[in-house]
């Protein structure tokens, strides 16, 4: 059974929802009756919140989701063909050929400390798989799968997936996947590398929940620098990455949550990190 579904949303508000809770943010894509479709107010939304959520000092890990059948099915194709919508004539006639990516989502993602990870409850196609692939962390729902339709639409993987994917899981795979176009079921894409696990669908929400708040529970000042080394790592040279570790290593040893680390573990007791 997929998450319930709650009301369709009636705002730009409501199409992405917040919460946190025990250190863990929670956002929710709500637009079921589209299949969660993008729609510009959407990914506005989504842009904010993914902002907020990394600024927050009580925020300490993400999850991502949706309510409904999909995770999020891509381009609302319905609005596109009628004239309306993102990828419409109509907008692509207005597209301004400096348009500012900075703050799109993809963008975003990919430059968040806070960890992320994505609860797939349903089907995530082009855009939605992007969004998915550029979490740090993918749990899919046994009902979930990865639709890379991009070439059957007429177009590219637009908002990372061409970069994301041969680091995921290697040039071949890739290529495979792009070219073909063809649907992934989560046991596929947990072989391929492109998610962790499967759980049941009824699972999911609390399988996320208990892996956000497991990374939540550690030094958050570690976790951070240790996602942002790895994203660093992509692209440096090995001698220029071990220099910036080092660096790194010697401001976290002055840290409160250092000494909290060393001395609950002598104590043999839970650490209480505060993130200081």
């Amino acid at each position: 059974m997929n998450a319930p579904v709650k009301p369709p949303a009636d705002s730009a508000a409501d199409e992405v929802l917040y919460e946190v809770s025990d250190g863990v943010a929670t956002l929710t894509i709500n637009r079921p009756a589209k299949m969660n479709t993008i729609s510009v107010p959407m990914l506005r939304r989504l842009s904010e919140l993914l902002l907020q959520a990394n600024a927050d000092k009580d925020v300490r890990a993400v999850v991502l989701t949706a309510v409904g059948r999909a995770f999020c099915a891509g381009l609302d194709l319905v609005d596109a063909t009628a004239g309306d919508g993102i990828g419409s004539q109509n907008q692509a006639r207005a597209v301004s050929v400096d348009i500012d990516l900075r703050n799109s989502p993809p963008t975003v993602l990919h430059h968040m400390d806070k960890p992320t990870i994505c609860a797939l409850n349903g089907s995530a196609a082009g855009y939605g798989m992007d969004t998915a692939l550029g979490c740090d962390i993918r749990i899919m729902a046994e009902s979930a799968k990865m639709a890379p339709a991009f070439v059957k639409r007429g177009v590219v993987p637009e908002s990372g997936g061409t970069w994301i994917l041969p680091r995921l899981i290697g040039w071949e795979k890739a290529a495979e996947i792009v070219f073909t176009g063809r649907t992934l079921s989560a046991h596929e894409c947990v072989e391929l590398g492109l998610a962790s696990k499967v759980v049941p669908d009824a699972e999911l929400a609390s399988a996320a929940k208990a892996l956000a708040k497991e990374i939540a529970d550690n030094a958050p000042l570690a976790v951070q620098s240790a996602k942002r080394l790895m994203r660093m790592g992509l692209n440096e040279t090995f001698n220029d990455h071990v220099h910036h570790v080092y660096l790194q290593f010697l401001q976290l040893v002055r840290t409160d949550d250092f000494r909290e680390g060393l001395v609950s573990f002598l104590e043999k007791r839970a650490p209480d990190f505060k993130g200081r």
